[in-house]
């Protein structure tokens, strides 16, 4: 069992106030119609080539959280990446796009959960009429960086701008040194290009998970207990449910699995453990994190605050507004998580009627039996 100190525990908390942009995040940043993209790293570095890139929580994850923010018209241009890249949209309307030219596209609202397959060209557009706000989540601790589309590599040489085979953007402008053309990370062959997989709109549709997509039900067995009640609604992976009817829309590994928590007003999550690490990010409304065995430290998690909980911490997730709200889950592996829930809470949910089988999931406890063994 893992105790966190409350010093600890607030060095966890990243708040949105905490978030730092960087502009010069990659090799696009003085393209005209991409100079005013802000990219942030939450916890890890992600994919940033900038060496101002500030990352709020270092840690290794097994993944890493970051966010993107543009105003309307601005667009990220179609880059490859080699782990997993998943984008939560928490403001405003995007248009994303994929294939050798961008041929494809779709267009996300507030709420809606994109995977894009690794090794195929992607970018996206702000096209909303406001401010938009993309959180990502990327696979691996090392991501490997990207690569971006030829022309966008050859026409950024027109501003001083390269990237070197170690994944830094070299800006002759401000005085950075070109390194020599083996150090650098060359256009993409035509060749190549065209061997790149194919992805159809129909085959993207089955990897995006809209707000109307989702799928929520009660999850644990804490669900009759009074004040609880917590439902979940799967999205990428296993993920942590007791609910054996619960299946995630997005199955391939990612290196982590991703649902959405909603509690109802004044609602909670008895307290439970896990052995992986788990972020959560508040879509709205205030949370509050009771953490260790004794519920000694309390964090208040407020509006797209980012929060990070330790392997086999102890927590307790808690409603205390009037107004339901949204928590998105990401935790480490692609394996299923088996959520351990304390012993009171298990003994009140049997005196409820309901237990965990055999497979740790939710069932009527008179159907289970109680094998005695010599």
């Amino acid at each position: 069992m893992t105790h966190l100190s409350a010093e600890l525990a607030q060095k966890r908390h990243v708040e949105r106030s905490d978030y730092v942009s960087c502009t010069v995040a990659f090799i696009d940043c003085k393209k005209p119609g991409s100079h005013l993209k802000e990219n942030y790293s939450i916890i890890g570095p992600g994919v940033s080539s900038s060496s101002d890139q500030v990352v709020n929580l270092p840690e290794p994850h097994g993944f890493n959280i970051g966010a993107a923010a543009m105003p309307n018209g601005i667009t990220n241009n179609l880059h490859i990446h080699f782990t997993a890249e998943v984008f939560i949209n928490f403001r405003g309307q995007w248009t994303f796009r994929w294939g050798s030219d961008g041929e494809n596209e779709f267009v996300g609202n507030e709420g809606d959960i994109l995977s894009v397959p690794t090794w195929i060209f992607r970018g996206f557009t702000n096209t909303g009429p406001d401010d938009g706000w993309l959180f990502t989540c990327l696979g691996g601790d090392n991501t490997g960086g990207v690569i971006f589309h030829p022309e966008i590599i050859s026409e950024a040489a027109q501003y001083g701008l390269y990237i070197s085979n170690k994944n830094m953007l070299i800006d002759t402008e401000r005085g950075d040194v070109k390194p020599s053309e083996n150090d650098l990370i060359a256009p993409m062959a035509a060749a190549d290009v065209e061997k790149l997989r194919g992805w159809s709109p129909e085959q993207m549709r089955r990897r995006i998970v809209t707000e109307a997509d989702r799928d929520f039900r009660p999850a644990f067995i804490d669900q009759a207990l009074p004040g609880c009640g917590a439902e979940l609604a799967p999205v990428i992976g296993a993920g942590i449910t007791q609910n054996r009817d619960h299946t995630a829309p997005i199955t391939n590994p990612h290196g982590f699995s991703m649902e959405w928590l909603r509690l109802a007003p004044r609602q909670k999550l008895s307290r439970f453990r896990i052995a992986e690490k788990m972020v959560l990010i508040a879509r709205h409304g205030s949370v509050s994190l009771v953490l260790n065995e004794t519920g000694d430290v309390k964090i208040a998690l407020g509006a797209w605050d980012t929060y990070s909980v330790p392997s086999d911490v102890w927590r307790e997730i808690q409603n205390g507004s009037d107004q339901t709200i949204e928590i998105l889950l990401i935790t480490s592996g692609d394996n299923r998580k088996q959520p351990e829930f304390a012993a009171d809470v298990l003994a009140q949910a049997k005196t409820n009627g309901l237990a965990l089988d055999a497979g740790g999931f939710v069932a009527d406890a008179h159907l289970l039996p109680v094998y005695k063994f010599a």
